[in-house]
């Protein structure tokens, strides 16, 4: 069974820059989670977009839609921004596509120490196997559906939106 991985950016893929003091994005660091994970069948990799989710506008949420329509797999997982997940998982929830996909993205990003990434994304390969069809975000060891999940900024946590 081969899923299929569609990085859009976010603060998992996003890098320090010492110069300017600030988080960038270059090279794609899920290449190398990928292989830090040691998966026994890694996933088709698709570099869509590296841009903050907070950027993303409704022509990006329509090239993740159309990139998940035409994906050959029926398992998907989406790192995406955790600021507007929840937006993006409405426009592919709305959709009715009929396949499993999972979005998840990281409070801090991989390259730094002690990032939720890697653990999200595991975690989030894993619901991409076992959750029926539909949307879902997993984030915070918790697995939400597209229509009730919200980023709680306060706490720092996903939670149940209703």
């Amino acid at each position: 069974m081969r899923l299929r991985i569609i990085a859009t950016g976010g603060t998992f893929d996003k890098h320090y820059d010492p110069l300017a003091g600030t988080l960038v994005f270059s090279d794609s660091v899920l290449p190398a989670a990928l292989e830090r994970a040691r998966l026994v069948d890694p996933p088709a990799f698709e570099p869509l977009m590296a841009i903050d989710s907070l950027d993303m506008q409704d022509s990006h949420r329509q090239q993740v839609l159309q990139a998940c329509r035409h994906s050959p797999e029926s398992q998907i997982v989406i790192i995406h921004g955790t600021d507007t997940v929840s937006e993006t998982a409405a426009v592919l929830g709305n959709a009715g596509l009929g396949k499993t996909i999972v979005l998840t993205g990281a409070m801090l990003p991989y390259r730094v120490a002690d990032s939720d990434a890697l653990f999200n994304l595991g975690f989030a390969f894993a619901a991409a196997q076992l959750a029926a069809p539909g949307v879902w975000v997993a984030m915070n060891g918790r697995l939400f559906s597209w229509d009730d999940v919200r980023k709680n900024r306060e706490a720092g946590i996903f939670e149940n939106a209703r």
